[in-house]
């Protein structure tokens, strides 16, 4: 097929809006999107730091390509990269040595953190014997992690790699659940809030099978490999039933989105919603005891 709008050869078909497009407009469409959506959920009016979370997988990493070509020459935006280790051996080395590779050729500052440093198990541990599935662990003290070190790092925004999918399942997730505080926790977020930094999420309105045809017309480094453990997790109905329902109807996905921002805009702003502190670690919790320390003292890992 022709590209819709240029007579080279069509490296892409866009079923939601009926578009073929070659390289050529394929980046630029991508582009502009993302550039849409920073303007939409960044406004710079002084000196910045922002952190992109890498985990060397194909999101994050052109989150992370992205913000660098958007930022990277302004002197009042500094980026510094920030990767977690969960503690996986068949799955992480791999990643991380993407991540460290892109962030070497992008010029970028790179923060490594491990989950069993701070936490005390591995998710390789975590996985053996009767629990909750992996993620659900994983997910928990990587956030708490990320939050950590950008509160460390002095960060203003934090930069995630959520792709349109991502986006899509989570919000189906904390509807089925009715957790409608949850979505209104949801980023991007507009507002600072005393011990938490601010998510931005550029891709979240991009499908993932785009993210990934980006990354490959643009060269960026990220690994292929996948989380052995990923094939537990709840996400995974979600995600093929949201997934039937794309290739049924098109638009879909960005149907739920753009639906589920509108709930989020009538709940109480940010700042509105009950949030204290974890009595034990004094981390921003809806309840007296973070899930964090609560899945710490479920593992038997406190020091």
């Amino acid at each position: 097929m022709k590209c819709s709008q240029c007579k080279n050869e069509a490296v892409a078909f866009l079923k939601y809006n009926g578009s073929h497009l070659c390289d050529k407009h394929f980046i630029k469409f991508f582009q502009k999107r993302v550039n849409l959506e920073f303007r939409a959920e960044l406004r710079i009016t002084r000196p910045v730091r922002i952190g992109v979370a890498l985990s060397g997988g194909k999101d994050s990493s052109v989150a992370l390509h992205e913000t660098k070509r958007i930022f990277g020459m302004r002197r009042d935006v500094s980026i510094v990269a920030v990767t977690i280790d969960e503690g996986i051996k068949s799955y992480r080395p791999e990643t991380m040595k993407a991540a460290e590779s892109l962030t070497a050729k992008l010029g970028i500052e790179h923060r490594i953190l491990r989950i069993e440093d701070a936490f005390g198990v591995t998710m390789d541990d975590v996985s053996q014997g009767d629990r909750l599935t992996p993620c659900s662990y994983c997910g928990v003290f990587r956030r708490k992690l990320i939050n950590g070190a950008g509160i460390e790092e002095g960060l203003d925004y934090m930069v995630t790699g959520l792709n349109l999918d991502d986006t899509a399942q989570s919000m189906m997730m904390n509807l089925v659940r009715g957790d409608i505080a949850r979505i209104g926790r949801m980023g991007p977020h507009s507002i600072s809030k005393d011990g938490l930094v601010p998510r931005l999420q550029p891709l979240r309105k991009i499908p993932e099978k785009e993210v990934m045809l980006y990354a490959i017309l643009q060269g960026i480094d990220f690994s292929h490999s996948t989380c052995p453990y990923a094939d537990r997790a709840i996400r995974n109905e979600f995600r093929e039933s949201i997934d039937r329902w794309e290739e049924r109807s098109p638009g879909t996905k960005h149907s739920i989105v753009n639906s589920v921002d509108k709930i989020k805009a009538l709940i109480p702003l940010e700042s509105d919603i009950r949030m204290g502190k974890c009595k034990i670690c004094g981390s921003p919790s809806p309840g007296d005891i973070c899930q964090s320390c609560a899945f710490e003292k479920e593992l038997g890992t406190w020091t």
